[in-house]
């Protein structure tokens, strides 16, 4: 049987750019190769389209750098004509300036890209458009759940519930506005100040009661303008008592019904230092010391299985396709609500992601033909 011919799309213009590629080796050096025709192509910061370049499978932040898609000497300049589908991805032609060659026909896409113009439904637009099956949610579920503010709407209208908190606008906010509108809200502290539309914790602040109200203000307002450089949609959260345990969904084929793992949990190793530590960018990537993954979390069976539960529930609200991980929240009185959900998340062979399924009984190299298949027509 002839493989299919699979592109691997890495990179994008996101904060979480160098995630991308990180999750693009994982994928790349995993992927079957007797079943698939790999494809990479990448998406530089200002969103040009490579094949060629470097090779990302020898990307890791075992150094402390991150990777980036740059154009090179080697890299060749992608072109897309929508028009034809399948067939329409082109690339130049280094012997003739001006002219393109045929990357050959695409089976399908694997999307493998982290934060805005890429699991926000951008990309799944542009695909939809062209009629090239892709791996993961589509556009409402990927647009919806890339915005944490519309998440939190979609599913309190199916009745699961999620953290207490309101939305304000980075642009117009002042601290004295925020201040007001917590205290209106009656949000309890700490609070958590996040981008409504970004991930990997980019822009992320845990704001503490202050011994006084300008020094509330003052904390607020700087916690907004942090979220403010990476979307001016800003939540404040409540932050919640609980545990932070997180779910791998599964539903590769469209009209399957969807698959939760045993939820998983990050330990953060530093607290026993005495560190008020949050799952931050570096604790999730740069710092391998600073957290480890237990899967299944270490709660009781009839807790875990709430969480699937959950999980399953708040995936079909948002109509979820393919893949998501559901990140919850578990109370000490055992209640669950969901945090957030990620469309497309971390996929190395160290993420939650993965290593959920692995310990479900699915191992890394199987999730991934798994995902492919199940869009192939």
């Amino acid at each position: 049987m002839a493989k299919k011919r699979i592109m691997v799309l890495y990179g994008g213009r996101a904060d979480e750019h160098s995630i991308s590629c990180i999750s693009t080796a994982g994928v790349l050096n995993a992927i079957d190769t007797e079943r698939f025709d790999v494809v990479p192509v990448g998406i530089t910061k200002t969103g040009q389209w490579i094949v060629g370049g470097e090779d990302p499978r020898s990307w890791s932040l075992n150094d402390g750098t991150l990777p980036e898609v740059v154009v090179t000497a080697d890299s060749r300049a992608v072109t897309l004509d929508v028009s034809r589908g399948q067939d329409g991805f082109f690339a130049d032609d280094p012997g003739q300036p001006d002219h393109v060659i045929s990357l050959g026909h695409i089976d399908a896409v694997f999307p493998v890209l982290h934060g805005v113009y890429g699991e926000d439904g951008t990309v799944q637009g542009l695909l939809e458009m062209m009629g090239v099956p892709y791996v993961g949610c589509g556009v409402f579920a990927s647009a919806a759940c890339m915005d944490k503010h519309y998440t939190k709407i979609v599913l309190n209208a199916a009745g699961i519930p999620t953290a207490p908190g309101i939305m304000v606008d980075a642009r117009h906010a002042t601290g004295e506005s925020v201040y007001d509108e917590v205290k209106k809200a009656k949000l309890a502290y700490p609070l958590f100040v996040k981008p409504s539309r970004a991930g990997s914790s980019f822009g992320v602040t845990k704001v503490e009661q202050a011994d006084d109200e300008q020094a509330q203000i003052a904390a607020l307002e700087a916690a907004v303008a942090e979220a403010g450089k990476h979307d001016w949609k800003v939540l404040v959260e409540q932050g919640i008592d609980a545990r932070e345990i997180e779910c791998a969904v599964l539903c590769a084929a469209p009209g399957d019904e969807p698959e939760a793992s045993w939820p998983g949990e990050i330990v953060l190793d530093h607290r026993d230092q005495g560190d008020d530590q949050f799952y931050d960018f570096d604790s999730k990537y740069m710092d391998s010391s600073a957290s480890h993954v237990e899967v299944p979390a270490n709660l009781p069976v009839s807790v875990l299985e709430d969480v699937r539960d959950v999980a399953r529930r708040a995936f079909a609200a948002v109509d979820g396709a393919g893949l998501s991980r559901v990140d919850t929240f578990v109370t000490p009185d055992g209640t669950v609500m969901v945090n957030e959900i990620n469309t497309m998340p971390g996929f190395t062979p160290i993420s939650m992601y993965p290593k959920a399924w692995d310990a479900s009984g699915i191992g890394y190299t199987e999730l991934i033909t798994r995902l492919i298949e199940g869009v192939l027509r």
